[in-house]
């Protein structure tokens, strides 16, 4: 995982709901995916690039690897900034996505790589690199 200082591109704040802790009252290890998951879609919503859209374009960006690093526990009700930047390896999207307090305490490190499915073929990402374009690194 690379651990150079991104520079972040779109900046999410969230707090932790009741039901996504387990009985110790932390949260559970797969409920940060659900969190990175919701940053990429509100930024592509921003972005004016609406999942609903894309797909009735025939345009579907796909997961295909995470990596994780879990470096300190949220509880219930705090308050985290969800940070992510990308960039471009070939087809591959990669997100750099982290998570802090807002105190700016590191919780969560992780790389998502996206490849774009272009009506139910995957493709080179022209046109989702043409629509992330400005933001790409």
């Amino acid at each position: 995982m690379n651990t150079d200082t991104p520079e972040y591109i779109y900046s999410l704040t969230m707090r932790v709901r009741d039901y996504e802790v387990d009985s110790e009252g932390i949260v559970n290890n797969a409920v940060y995916l659900h969190y990175l998951e919701h940053t990429r879609h509100e930024f592509c919503r921003e972005a004016g690039l609406s999942f609903r859209a894309m797909h009735a374009e025939g345009l579907d960006p796909v997961v295909t690897h995470v990596d994780i690093r879990y470096l300190r526990s949220l509880g219930l009700g705090e308050e985290m900034v969800s940070r992510l930047s990308i960039s471009r390896r070939g087809p591959v999207f990669v997100f750099r996505q982290d998570i802090f307090t807002p105190e700016g305490e590191p919780v969560v490190r992780a790389t998502v790589d996206i490849v774009s499915f272009e009506n139910g073929r995957i493709s080179r990402g022209e046109r989702l690199a043409k629509a992330f374009g400005k933001y790409l690194l």
